[in-house]
This record gives C-alpha cells, structure tokens and sequence, in this order.
C-alpha cells in the first residue's frame, strides 16, 4: 500500500512530462507543416533602427520557409528529449524557453513573409507599455498572497486607479498628483479587501470579484454622470512624455526599448526590484513568507500576523493603483469604460504563470504583453492572420494558468486562510 501511495506523484510527474513533451512536438509541427511549409513568397525583413536613432542597425533578412522548418525540427528533437530525459528545473526552463522563442520566431517569419518590414524595436516598445500593469498588478498579487490573502481585486484596483488618475490629473492639471491619487485609489480599494477578508473572515475569491463589480459600477456610473457632460474638464488628462536616460537610451536596440519611456516604466522596475528583495532579501520579507506559509507558527514567535497581512494588502493594492494611473495618464490620455479589459485576471495568471515568485510573474506578464503589442504591429504590415485571434491569446494562456496546466505551482500554504489568534 506505501509503495503504491508513493509510485503515484512519480507516474503523475512522468505523465505530465510526456503531455509537455507532446506541446513541444505539436508546436514544432506546426512550426513546419504551417508556418514552413505554407509560408508566402518573399523573405521576412526587420528592422531594429528608429527615426532619428544616432547608431543605424542594418536589417535582418530570413527566408520563412527553412527558418520555421529548422525551429520545429529542433523543437521535436527537445519534445523527445524532454520526454526520455529527467532534466532538473534549470534545463527544463532552458527547454521550455527555446521551443517557445523557436515558435515565436517561425511564427513572425510566416506572418512578415513578402510584406512590410517588421519594425522590432517598436513591437518592443508597445510591449513594455502593454505590460506595465501586468507586472504591476501581478506585483500586487504577489505582496498579498505572500501574506496569505488572496488578491482577485486586482482588476478593480487597476480600474480605480485609472479613474482617479485621469480625473485628478485634469481637474488639477498635475499628473504627478493624478499618479499619486491612482495609486491611493487602488490602496483604498485594497484596504477594503483587507479589512472584509482578515477582519470579517469573509471567503476571498467571492469578496475579489465583488470588489471588482463594484469597482466597474462605480466607475461606469460616474463616467456617466459626470466625465461624459464635463469631459474637457475631469477627462482629458495630458499623458507623462518620454524620458529618455542619457548614454543608456542610445544603445542600439536596447537603449529605446528599455530606457526610453515614460516614468512608470522605471516606477515598475523600481517596484520589481524592491518587491523582489525585500521579500527574498530581507528581515521583512522572511516574516511575510512566514505569516503566508504558517500563520500559528509565526504568531508563536511574535510576528503580528494580522498586522502583516493589512499591510501587504494595503501596499499591493497602492502597486496596483499606480498600474492603473499607466492606464490613462501614462497611455490614451483618457478614461473609457473597463478601460483595463480583464488585465487584473491576466495580471493574476501571470502571478501564477511565475510560481507567486515577482521576477517570474514579471516575465509571464511580458509574455501577455508581447501577444497583445504584437497584435497591434501585425494588422498594421497586413499579416494573414486576424489580429482579433491574437488578441485573445492573453485571456487564453489566463485560462490555462488557472487551470493549472501550465505545471504544478505551489502557492503559499495558508493562502486564502483566515487566522483567528488563539
């Protein structure tokens, strides 16, 4: 019977290691037979220089048809090998990311073959942008999970935050005082969840989405009743211009992407770094993990677990809020009606994508990012696919996520658990 018990997490393992080894071969088929073999005429071009840039990057020129062929034989060959071969986690990611970089790259080829150059280094920068919420938002989650408190009002913080920051900012003609009230905006709406979910025990996953309908009513009936008749006044915020850093902003590809932006690009790497430490790095953080894993055992030493989980409540929803100032006043210069389409949920899944870890959920959301930006890019060089289909990529890989088949993530033990002090 102990034999039994414990041969099955092994089977389980070993299946779930041939089902991805399986997407790693159907990915690299579709590499070959669709986007090699159905490729148009014509090489796919890219550029990498902007207008104006002092240091001109030549093109990179591919022929479609033997570029996605290459990447799906060479991700079949890493589809058999992940299935015969027991690889620690590093490889396994190493894995992962080449078959998934392989399909990006086979599928861009296809989509550019014979048509407009596709401007990389634009496609990058609309992909910083789309994913400052994302990473914001999934910021957010991490600093309440890690505390125990599950945070699914991550969307109506990022709703609140909009709408305070383009309000605020066109009453008073201060996007810096509308970059501060959207990220109090999201703080109150974290406090709320805070205060019914730790105080009043009330279940956390029905609390999140009701916060987050009252969020979107609230902030539709307003846009209603007073941003619609007064639109010159309380809806047409200006937007933050770019901030370009000297000598890094004029690297070649990389200085435009990533230093070269408005502030809350650097506000998000500021907060990916500090959340990332001080949860990891620091006296603080080990108690926050603590409070998240074991709550009786951490009260047993003096952490004030409740206190705790207040603050990383509150403090997620103020990251959260400064995610959804990026939406209006960092973006269109307005706020429209869920303005923030559902990111809270694909913030979510990017925390989850990213095993509740800040550095992983960044990537995830990078990844969701990317999906949306490129959508955009590609309807404007005429690609064959429709750009509404890409569209739904993000809200596909949330469903995934959720679902747990991206593999097995642990979150915090006591995550979603109310504590009663003894």
């Amino acid at each position: 019977m102990i034999t039994a018990v414990a041969a099955r997490p092994q089977r389980a393992t070993i299946e779930r290691r041939q089902a991805v080894a399986g997407i790693f071969v159907a990915l690299g088929l579709i590499d070959i037979f669709i986007f090699g073999f159905l490729a148009s005429k014509g090489n796919a071009v890219f550029t990498f220089t902007l207008t104006g840039a002092k240091v001109n990057v030549p093109n990179l020129t591919l022929p479609p048809g033997p570029v996605a062929e290459g990447a799906g034989a060479l991700s079949i060959a890493l589809g058999f090998a992940y299935a015969g071969l027991q690889l620690a986690r590093i490889p396994r990611r190493l894995v992962a990311g080449t078959v998934m970089l392989a399909f990006v790259v086979a599928f861009l080829c296809w989509s550019d073959a014979g048509r407009v150059p596709l401007p990389f280094v634009s496609l990058m920068q609309s992909t910083m942008l789309a994913s400052i919420p994302l990473i914001l938002g999934a910021l957010s989650g991490c600093l309440c999970e890690r505390s125990g408190v599950i945070n699914i009002a991550i969307e109506g913080q990022l709703l609140l935050g909009a709408f305070a920051g383009a309000v605020i900012a066109s009453a008073f003609g201060s996007l810096w005082l509308g970059l501060a009230t959207g990220s109090l905006a999201g703080g109150l709406l974290g406090a709320l969840l805070a205060v019914f979910a730790i105080r009043y025990m009330v279940d956390q996953i029905i609390l999140g989405v009701v916060l987050n309908v009252f969020a979107s009513g609230l902030t539709g009936y307003l846009y209603d009743q007073a941003l619609v008749p007064y639109e010159n006044r309380l809806n047409s915020p200006s937007t933050f211009n770019a901030i370009k850093i000297p000598l890094l902003g004029d690297i070649p590809i990389l200085g435009p992407i990533l230093f070269d932006s408005t502030i809350f690009l650097y506000l998000t790497y500021a907060a990916l770094a500090l959340v990332h430490i001080g949860l990891f790095k620091t006296r603080w953080g080990l108690r926050v993990r603590a409070v998240g894993e074991h709550p009786t055992a951490a009260d047993t030493v003096g952490i004030r677990v409740l206190w705790t989980r207040y603050r990383n409540v509150i403090l997620g929803g103020l990251v959260a809020g400064i995610g959804g100032a990026s939406l209006t006043i960092g973006s269109v210069g307005s706020f429209g009606k869920d303005i923030s389409s559902g990111q809270g949920y694909i913030a979510l899944a990017a925390m989850i994508f990213g095993r509740w870890t800040p550095l992983g959920a960044a990537g995830a959301a990078l990844l969701f990012g990317f999906a949306g930006a490129l959508a955009n890019v590609l309807g404007t060089i005429g690609a064959p696919i429709p750009s509404d289909f890409l569209l739904m990529l993000p809200y596909i890989a949330t469903i995934f996520a959720v679902a747990g088949l991206v593999g097995r993530g642990r979150p915090p033990k006591a995550d979603g658990q109310p504590y009663v002090k003894a």
